[in-house]
């Protein structure tokens, strides 16, 4: 706490008296957020513990920067911030803590499990929890049923998430209220229908009709992983990282013989792909 008044603290300074800092607000700030969070996911898909702690400190300037922008205009500040998070994690977690706890100075853990109902009676949630499936079906539940929640179970999806992403999160979210496949074996089927129907699209060299089909056939296969819980997203960044890898050997061969690229024949390629392949 020491540690994060301090920082708060520089923050303050640097907005009063840095020009750079004065300038600034949420639509300039914006593009930032966006590189710094990516910076961070980088450095976890790398699991480089110091760049972890470096990125999460420079998300961590962007949300208080917000909070102080808004401070400043009135609207809220960094302990709203915090209020409204502590809350809402109450609120969802009512097999670990019980509701007289929302807005309790020190919240503390509690051996509360919802027997029939869930928190005031008024959740409709019901039956114990104690499996990480029912944590995310009661927490979809729950928040359908806030104030200022989501209205409909995909609304909580951001327009602006990265397809493959987002993808993920539709699947994920409808499978919280009961709309997935009742065994995960089902799910090939569909990914061959949708790969069937892909070429034959391909094959009338019809572009719009094969681009639908290419989003089907994706979707059922970010599906699949869903189903065996593996995600698209970190597999997909792997697989783009290992690629990187061995095209840049194939491309320092290419320097170190002072042979170019477009003038090596594909099966030379070839030849240095595999040896990038088993010096991995």
């Amino acid at each position: 706490m020491k540690a994060f008044g301090r920082f708060l603290d520089v923050l303050d300074a640097l907005r009063a008296n840095c020009p750079w800092d004065k300038k600034q607000t949420n639509e300039s700030l914006r593009p930032n957020t966006i590189e710094e969070t990516y910076e961070l996911c980088d450095a976890l898909i790398k699991n480089d513990i110091h760049d972890i702690c470096k990125e999460l400190g420079d998300v961590l300037l962007h949300i208080c920067f917000y909070a102080k922008i808004a401070e400043e205009q009135g609207q809220f500040d960094m302990a709203d911030v915090c209020d409204a998070l502590t809350k809402k994690m109450i609120t969802r977690h009512p097999h670990v803590y019980h509701p007289s706890q929302i807005d309790a100075e020190k919240p503390k853990p509690l051996p509360y499990v919802p027997e029939e109902t869930g928190p005031s009676g008024e959740t409709g949630i019901t039956g114990k929890v104690t499996t990480v499936s029912q944590v995310l079906q009661n927490w979809e539940q729950i928040k359908l049923k806030e104030k200022d929640g989501n209205e409909r179970v995909l609304s909580g999806v951001p327009a602006a998430l990265p397809s493959v992403i987002k993808a993920y999160r539709i699947q994920d979210k409808v499978r919280n209220v009961g709309f997935d496949w009742e065994k995960r074996e089902d799910v090939w089927q569909k990914v061959r229908e949708e790969l069937d129907e892909l070429e034959a699209e391909l094959n009338k060299d019809d572009k719009a009709r094969s681009t639908e089909e290419l989003g089907d056939f994706l979707f059922a296969v970010i599906n699949a992983a869903r189903l065996y819980k593996l995600n698209p997203d970190n597999a997909l960044e792997m697989t783009n990282r290992k690629f990187i890898e061995r095209f840049n050997y194939i491309e320092e061969h290419s320097i170190r013989i002072g042979k170019p690229l477009t003038e090596m024949t594909l099966d030379e390629m070839e030849a240095l792909w595999q040896e990038a392949k088993k010096a991995e």
